[in-house]
Parts: C-alpha cells; structure tokens; sequence
C-alpha cells in the first residue's frame, strides 16, 4: 500500500471550507511545511496539484522543495498540452536527478487556461503527449507525426536517475478519459465514491486495460478526517462546514477547469444519494464536496474506521491513497500518528533483484535495470 498525502499549492486549504484564511492561502512557505511535515510524519509520496489560476506554480515549487525532501517521493501534475513538449521532458528528468529518483508524475488533461475544447480532441491531445513524453524520458528518440504532436527529436541529454520515465498517475472518467489511461498511464486515480462503486470501477479499467495487454494499479484520492473518538470525528465534519455559505461554495466548485466533467457531476450525485448528515455509507461522508470541485467526499471516524474503510477499499484493488484533510498540516499529523501506524504501506519503493530486474511489492516486473548501488536504507 501507498499513502500519499495531498500539497494543497491550488489554495485549497481552510480551518473552515469556503473561509479563506490569509496564513493558510498557497505560498512557498505554507506548501513547504506541509510537504515536510509529510515526510516527518512517514508518507509515502505528496501530490503537487497544478491549477492555472489558484496558487503557485506546481513544477517551480517542485524544484525548490526537492533538495529539502529526503525520502518521500513527489507526484508532480503536468498539464498535457500547457509546455513545449521537449522543455517539459527535460525539467522533469531534471527534477528526477534532485529527487535522486523519487518523482511520479500525475497526468493532467483539461482545458488550457483562457481555452475550451471538446472532451474527445483534448483526450486525443493528452494521449499523444503521454505517448511522446514516456519515449524521452525512457531516453528513446521521437518521430512522431499526429494530430497534436509533430516531433522529430532525439532524447535530451538530462535523464532521469533510473534512465526510464517516472510512473504516471491518471485520472477522468468520461469514455476518452478512461480509453486514455488504459492505453498510457500507470496508475489510474479514482475519486471518492461507494466501496461498491469503487470495485466497479477498477473491474472497468482492468478490464479496458487488459484488452491492451496491460495491467493499472489504482489509487484513490479522498480527503479524511480522523479523531480518537468516531463521535469526535463526525463533529469535526460538521463544524468544517458550519460556516460555509452555498453560493460561495458554488462559487468555488465553479472556478475549477473540470467543474463539469464525468466525475465532478458523480461526486454531487453522491451528495445528492447522502443522508441529512450527508453520509452516503457508513463512514463516507460528502460535505467537502459542497465546497470543493473534483475529489467530494471524506473518509471519517476513529483511527479503526478510517483503517476499516482503506482496507474494504484496498480488497476491491486499491493499493494507492491520495489523502488530504483540513487544515492540512493539522490532519497531517493526526493521520501520521493515528492511521500510518496501522497500516502496511511503503512497500512500493522499488526494489532491485540480483539480476537488475526492477519490481515492485506485488511482484510485477516494471523494467530492467542495471543493478543499483545506491538503495536507500528504507528499501533494505
């Protein structure tokens, strides 16, 4: 299992969702503590989200805190389409060589600021610059000719530490969206959702991917709220929300690049199916979602529920968690010291057999390598 918790650069943090609060807006120094709080606390990797108008600059920010980092990976997302194409691969291979090998890469595909194209030419767009930009990181030359991407170039001399691309992370859920990651990423992302819906899910893309001759593994961002006491922790739910007013929260899901996509309209259908305490199962809870576009729902009970609820979650095929949580540097700590405990997890640093073969915990060979001479205590 990995757990991964959530850099909240896009300004998407708050002591009271839809209340912005000046010492928590999205700032080199706010995104620093809580991406080093992270690693002090023992996640796994920190996703870096990008927005165009919402915080600081995803890719810079990655650079500056990647000689800070020590263990922890990064999952930096990159917008397909929003930089040249060669540029891009070389500041990836780059930040790569400052991480000493710990970037993951999460693929973003909406809208490019001031534009609006249809979901099919975008995921047609997003596909062709996964296709690319995997051969120049795995070092390979390109002679590409599509509908977006018309590349005749050799590899840049900036690799990344392993000589291959980093993982990409994926997520969508409209039909050119799923298509795409089955063809191209690595790890498909889904958003909170039912156990049930979540299984459905996995069993769709397995199966999308299978077709290719591939095999995803699959990850699931969510916030969470935990506290000793699971009454504690539906209180705290209810008092994030006590200030919020719904057309401010409007406002705020409406200002994102994806507000109407597939999966933004199934998270408000999952506020729609909730209860009046806006539970839609047990321990599942959507009122982030009144103020927040994209992931809507929150894990929330005691160190055993929030536990209980990843581990139902990982039996239908999760092995990844993207988690996040308000204030951020606050629940940062309480998952660090009451839920990472609890849980196996950290196991997917690659490991390197005698024989150069990189693999992960599952056993699944992800590429040949030459036989490492600098692993990492933690990798044993």
């Amino acid at each position: 299992m990995e757990v991964s918790w959530f850099g909240a650069l896009c300004d998407d943090d708050y002591q009271y969702l839809g209340v912005p609060d000046p010492a928590l807006g999205s700032s080199w120094e706010h995104c620093r503590g809580i991406t080093l709080e992270a690693e002090r606390n023992g996640f796994d990797n920190i996703l870096l989200p990008s927005g165009y108008t919402l915080g600081i600059d995803a890719t810079a920010f990655a650079a500056g805190i990647a000689p800070l980092t020590e263990r922890m990976r990064l999952l930096l997302a990159v917008r397909m389409g929003e930089l040249w194409l060669p540029q891009l691969a070389r500041q990836l291979a780059t930040i790569d060589r400052m991480l000493d090998g710990r970037l993951t890469v999460n693929i973003i595909s909406s809208d490019m600021p001031g534009e609006s194209m249809e979901s099919a030419p975008r995921y047609r767009r997003t596909l062709e610059w996964m296709h690319v930009l995997r051969t120049l990181l795995d070092g390979q030359p390109v002679d590409f000719h599509g509908e977006f991407v018309d590349l005749t170039l050799d590899p840049p001399r900036a690799s990344t530490v392993s000589g291959r691309c980093p993982l990409f992370y994926f997520g969508g859920f409209s039909e050119a969206a799923k298509e795409t990651a089955a063809e191209a990423c690595d790890v498909f992302l889904t958003w909170p959702d039912t156990v049930a819906g979540v299984a459905a899910t996995v069993a769709d893309m397995r199966a999308r991917a299978a077709r290719r001759g591939r095999r995803l593994r699959f990850g699931l961002r969510s916030h969470v709220i935990v506290r000793e006491t699971s009454e504690a922790a539906r209180a705290a739910a209810a008092e994030l929300v006590n200030r919020l007013d719904d057309e401010v929260g409007a406002a705020i899901r409406g200002r994102s690049l994806d507000a109407a996509s597939v999966g933004v309209r199934r998270q408000a259908e999952l506020r729609d199916l909730s209860d009046d305490d806006g539970y839609v199962e047990a321990n599942l809870w959507t009122g982030i979602g009144r103020a927040r576009s994209g992931a809507g729902a929150a894990i929330v009970g005691d160190p055993d529920e929030v536990v209980a609820k990843m581990q139902a979650y990982r039996r239908v095929g999760i092995d990844a968690f993207i988690l996040s949580g308000y204030p951020h540097l606050d629940e940062c700590d309480r998952v660090g010291r009451y839920v990472l405990p609890r849980l196996d997890h950290g196991h997917l640093a690659p490991l390197v057999q005698p024989e150069g073969r990189l693999i992960d915990a599952s056993g699944v060979a992800i590429y040949k390598v030459p036989v490492c001479k600098r692993l990492r205590k933690d990798c044993g």
